[in-house]
């Protein structure tokens, strides 16, 4: 759709225009008229028109210093000078404007006016699909260009043997210059929640696009030379230039171009970064190496906040073994599932990432740490009577391994609690009986205790008596059968999981006969616990 401006100081001529054509037909969707060039170039400064329909001997502004002036605005605007001028002085500044008509009014008729309008509607039509057109040209050699910029850092990370010379040459073409009076900090970049993120557009290439095009004009307008190399989807490097026996601090300059990259990816993506900045790099050996240790800091990265900026730190070491707390973190996931409310599973999870930060554990061990407790309380979950079938479990294992910050697994874990909650309370909704679910939870958070069918009974304020043949026709099968089954399953993971003598878990699930945990273990298992103990140890 198109804006016309009507400009003439003559009102009859104004309305005669504005009525005799058809503008509905020639898709136009604003007309604004005015009767003095200087009110029209005013409104044109904030709503700049496509076609200009203008008289030249007007008061306050003439029509040619108006076309003129919004012509170097607007190069493809259309003009059409309507006048009562017939002299080739007027005639000839209009052409050197490159105005597309000149009709004059005492020979002016509407058809005529029609006629070259259709003209100009179809030049703005063909240069519309020009300028799309070199846009996505523009747009398909910005991207083979950052594809090569990409590929080339991959190679230099990569490969072991290198030519020097070459790489050299390479790298000065994609604007690296190495020398040794110049070099480079080289940092690296992450986005967080990458995959929130990429919910908001059409394709992954469409986000890492958008992503390069604003990183490479916030360092085109700082004027710093620096560089930009894209390495995946959700990371990319950036090198400062950096001189030595240089007055200024070139870590600050540095330091304010990251900070104005995150502000513009949050301004105008809505999308969160920080930054890791290596050592300053003044040859190919030096480069490769900073570069792969940038690359290689994932535990320091995977403790960074959103829209941080830290100097790469050594690989800490852990003063205490992670799974020497997994018992205590199961059994707090375990409550969680019991809960008839889900205002603890902020407060339960909010304890245990606050530990991990404390301990900055390696990422790869916390999410394997993560995913098995998730699996295992996946057992028991399938073990409860009152399980429908479908569940949230799925994809547990690529969800968890493409987290890439603790704040994004802290925000996952609290979502999947939550929603596991709710499909708890939708479980619990279909059962025939609430006092059997609530019996079941008691059963599942007290686990490791010693419990006996008066005690469930009491907590139910129910007659033992009528509790156990409710609970024998609801469940299926007789109460202490049932608690004896998920305490040989918990014994069974205790046996393959720690390293916990037989005579220590039989205690800790409330059975103070050995011999008899035992043989009540084989009758379930068809081993002894060390048997189970032993084929276990073997297989893995």
């Amino acid at each position: 759709m198109y804006k016309v401006m009507l400009v003439d100081d003559d009102y009859p001529v104004l309305e005669l225009v504005t009525e005799a054509i058809e503008w509905e037909r020639l898709g136009v969707s604003s007309l604004s008229t005015h009767e003095n060039g200087l009110s029209a170039y005013e409104q044109a400064i904030h709503e700049m028109p496509d076609i200009l329909i203008t008289d030249i001997g007007m008061p306050k502004m003439n029509g040619i210093e108006l076309t003129k002036r919004l012509k170097e605005r607007n190069p493809h605007l259309q003009v059409a000078i309507l006048s009562c001028h017939t002299e080739f002085d007027f005639a000839h500044q209009a052409l050197k404007l490159q105005v597309q008509d000149y009709l004059v009014k005492d020979a002016f008729e509407p058809e005529h006016l029609m006629h070259v309008l259709h003209k100009m509607t179809d030049n703005l039509e063909h240069l519309q699909k020009k300028n799309l057109k070199q846009h996505r040209l523009q747009q398909f050699l910005d991207r083979n260009k950052e594809n090569v910029k990409e590929s080339f850092l991959r190679k230099t990370i990569e490969q072991t043997s290198i030519d020097e010379n070459e790489w050299l040459i390479e790298a000065h073409s994609l604007g690296l210059r190495l020398d040794q009076q110049h070099g480079y900090l080289a940092t690296f970049a992450m986005v967080h929640d990458y995959h929130l993120v990429k919910k908001q557009y059409e394709s992954e290439d469409t986000l890492t696009f958008s992503i390069h095009n604003v990183v490479a004009e916030i360092l085109q307008k700082a004027g710093t030379n620096a560089v930009h190399f894209g390495y995946g989807a959700k990371a990319f490097y950036v090198f400062f230039p950096y001189e030595k026996n240089l007055k200024k601090n070139s870590f600050d300059d540095a330091q304010h171009s990251m900070r104005t990259i995150q502000k513009a990816l949050q301004t105008y993506l809505h999308i969160d970064l920080s930054f890791v900045a290596g050592e300053v790099c003044y040859q190919m050996a030096d480069l490769k190496k900073e570069i792969t240790l940038l690359l290689q800091a994932k535990q320091q990265r995977f403790y960074m906040k959103p829209g941080t900026i830290q100097k790469r730190e050594p690989r800490r070491t852990q003063s205490e073994e992670l799974y020497a707390k997994y018992e205590e973190a199961a059994a707090d996931l375990r409550g969680l599932m019991a809960m008839k409310e889900d205002g603890h599973i902020e407060k339960t999870v909010s304890k245990w990432i606050s530990y991990l930060e404390e301990q900055r554990y390696p990422p790869e061990v916390v999410k394997e740490w993560v995913l098995q407790l998730l699996l295992d309380l996946k057992k028991k979950w399938h073990a409860l009577p009152f399980f429908l079938g479908r569940h949230p479990f799925e994809s547990l294992h690529s969800e968890i391994v493409g987290i890439e910050f603790l704040g994004e697994l802290k925000r996952w874990l609290i979502e999947y609690f939550q929603s596991l909650h709710a499909f708890s309370q939708e479980a619990c909704n279909h059962a025939k009986r609430q006092e059997i679910v609530d019996a079941l939870k008691y059963v599942f958070t007290n686990l490791e205790k010693k419990i006996s069918l008066e005690e469930v009974a009491s907590h139910l304020f129910l007659n033992p008596s009528y509790f156990s043949r409710l609970f024998k026709k609801e469940v299926g099968e007789t109460f202490v059968e049932y608690v004896t089954k998920l305490k040989i399953a918990r014994a069974k993971e205790l046996l393959s999981q720690t390293a916990e003598p037989v005579g220590k878990i039989s205690e800790r699930l409330g059975y103070d006969n050995l011999s008899y945990f035992i043989k009540l273990f084989k009758s379930y298992a068809g081993v002894t616990p060390i048997e189970y103990r032993g084929k276990k140890a073997s297989a893995g």
